[in-house]
């Protein structure tokens, strides 16, 4: 069956969500509802999954971009959680998605000559005997770690200020690209026969005999009204938890936001190839490495304010700046920073247990049935988005619906032995990235900046420039890019608007010092006839994401949240919501 999220796979999986009764409706397009929506379909089920605006358009995008473990959670002798986010580590890397989820070395800077070194040791071997021997999957993990000299960190490191460190621990996690593994879940699930729409409000529910029997919910890009009928209904909707459970006159969890910024500066600006961990007077700092660029982050701080469109205030950024300044020879500055993004943590609080039927599944996340026929899961990290979804569609499963025979076996959950789409293939097209390049006239470069995108997926990308030779040409004013990419964004990955493809299918909106805007009217274009775009709308689509661009810099100046949010609302949105009823 095909992955394909095309805008009319689109309109046919709302127009069928509509028309039949689905086992499973997940609410929220993050990792974690794409996950359950997998999950589910996997399972043999029928599943809807819906977003309100873009695939990981919130909190999903909008993080570290690290598969990790957690460090932190060693001093908390919290074992068996680490243990499990490096299981889930093992998977990704070695079987799951092995072309979005890359191993990164990371320095940890030492400050002591014996007791720290001892102890900090100590904790990263045991990092690396629960990931790296425990969480390897076809003997394919991450290396070992390795102590190294003041001497030798100089060498890995020249960019480390010489009085800051009197040696190093070199260790390694994984960096993903967020907002496509997503992308890529969605479209998986799609394959094993999920229906799947962005872009859709939910605005109310259906009841049954007291019992949540589905949504209604609105089409944001036609103003559609349709209802939704299902046996179960998933909540996956992170730092929204509270208002979903509002519109559905529900309570059980409790949800508030903390602001993470993390800001790009290029890649020439810090030499060397390994990330940074760094201890800050509150948590950690990481400064990661991508082909083109740094990303440094994150903060961590409460975030009040409406949760459409957190953003950086001055001091946040000048928080990052500082720290990273702390342990570089060549300060950065604000003339550095490439771009910024911001994203809420969504962190649980103590839950009422008497409030919805509430099981505590681990530290890190929580499900509860928070009403008959509403399944919430709130909490947990990007990296065991696999666990979390599995947990949720077991719980809403075991809240049976009429007619449902309350003695029949609920479904295993297959995600762990199942290859997320380009996963299959992928390491054999990269033994041949010769071959492509030369077949294409491009450089082996170009060729594994798609592979880790697309994996064995590029297949589909090649097909389009091997039909038009002109969409094998770079984007105009994003040459990492290829024209191509843009088309495949709105034929293949559910891209509807100029912004989808500038900031999520791409990530031009925060790795390009102009974010993206040179780019915006030529991707707008290859967007309008594959659309049906006409002059007005694409022009319309131009002018918004420029705004938005500009509403950012000018949060970026403010002094605080408050006046942060403020300028960023005077951009205006490409799709108004719709009122709840």
């Amino acid at each position: 069956m095909s992955t394909a999220l095309s805008p009319e796979v689109r309109t046919s999986a709302l127009d069928r969500m509509s028309r039949e009764v689905l086992d499973v409706l997940v609410i929220g397009g993050g990792v974690t509802g794409a996950g359950a929506a997998l999950d589910a379909a996997s399972r043999g089920l029928s599943v809807g999954l819906l977003e309100q605006r873009d695939w990981a358009s919130g909190t999903s995008s909008r993080a570290s971009k690290l598969v990790h473990g957690g460090l932190r959670y060693l001093e908390m002798l919290d074992f068996a959680l680490v243990r499990e986010a490096l299981h889930e580590r093992g998977l990704l890397v070695g079987r799951l998605a092995p072309h979005l989820v890359h191993p990164v070395p990371f320095l940890y800077p030492l400050r002591h000559r014996v007791w720290e070194r001892v102890y900090t040791g100590a904790g990263i071997a045991l990092y690396d005997t629960l990931g790296g021997l425990l969480g390897r999957v076809g003997g394919r993990g991450v290396p070992l770690h390795r102590h190294l000299s003041k001497k030798a960190l100089r060498r890995v490191a020249p960019s480390l200020r010489d009085d800051v460190a009197i040696g190093a621990i070199r260790y390694w996690d994984a960096k993903v690209d967020d907002a496509r593994l997503v992308q890529v879940l969605v479209r998986t699930a799609v394959g094993h026969g999920a229906l799947a729409a962005s872009r859709t409000q939910v605005t109310g529910y259906h009841e049954e005999d007291g019992r949540v029997a589905g949504v209604r919910a609105v089409d944001l890009e036609t103003g559609r009204e349709l209802t939704i009928r299902a046996r179960h209904v998933v909540g996956a909707t992170g730092v929204w938890t509270d208002q979903v459970q509002e519109l559905f006159a529900a309570q059980g969890l409790t949800v508030r936001a903390s602001k993470g910024v993390h800001i790009a500066v290029p890649r020439e600006v810090i030499a060397g190839d390994d990330g940074f961990i760094l201890r800050t007077e509150k948590s950690v700092l990481f400064i990661i490495p991508w082909p083109t660029h740094w990303v440094i982050g994150t903060t961590d701080t409460p975030w009040d304010l409406a949760k459409d469109h957190p953003v950086a205030s001055a001091a946040d950024v000048d928080y990052l700046l500082d720290h990273a300044n702390a342990v570089l020879a060549r300060p950065l500055t604000r003339d550095d920073v490439l771009g910024v993004y911001t994203g809420l943590r969504p962190l649980l609080q103590p839950i009422d247990e008497e409030a919805g039927g509430t099981t505590r599944v681990s530290r890190e996340h929580t499900v509860a049935t928070v009403r008959p026929g509403l399944t919430m899961i709130a909490g947990g990290k990007y990296t065991t988005y696999r666990v979390m979804a599995r947990d949720v569609v077991d719980m809403a499963l075991r809240d049976r619906a009429p007619g449902e025979d309350p003695e029949a076996a609920i479904p295993a959950s297959l995600t762990e032995e199942l290859p997320l789409a380009g996963a299959d293939g992928y390491r054999v097209r990269w033994n041949r990235k010769a071959h492509l390049a030369a077949a294409h006239g491009w450089t082996e470069t170009r060729v594994e900046h798609l592979l880790d995108r697309y994996g064995s997926l590029v297949d589909e990308v090649l097909a389009l420039v091997d039909a038009d030779p002109d969409l094998g040409r770079p984007l105009e004013g994003a040459p990492d890019y290829l024209r191509a990419e843009v088309v495949y964004a709105v034929t293949a990955e559910g891209a509807l608007h100029l912004e989808d493809v500038l900031t999520r299918r791409t990530r031009l909106s925060y790795e390009q010092a102009d974010r993206g805007t040179a780019s915006a009217r030529p991707a707008a274009e290859l967007m309008a006839g594959l659309l049906g775009w006409d002059d007005a709308r694409r022009e319309r689509e131009i002018s918004t994401y420029l705004a938005r661009v500009e509403a950012e810099h000018a949060a970026e100046a403010m002094p605080d949240d408050t006046s942060a949010e403020r300028a960023r609302l005077q951009a205006p949105e490409i799709t108004p919501f719709a009122s709840a009823s």
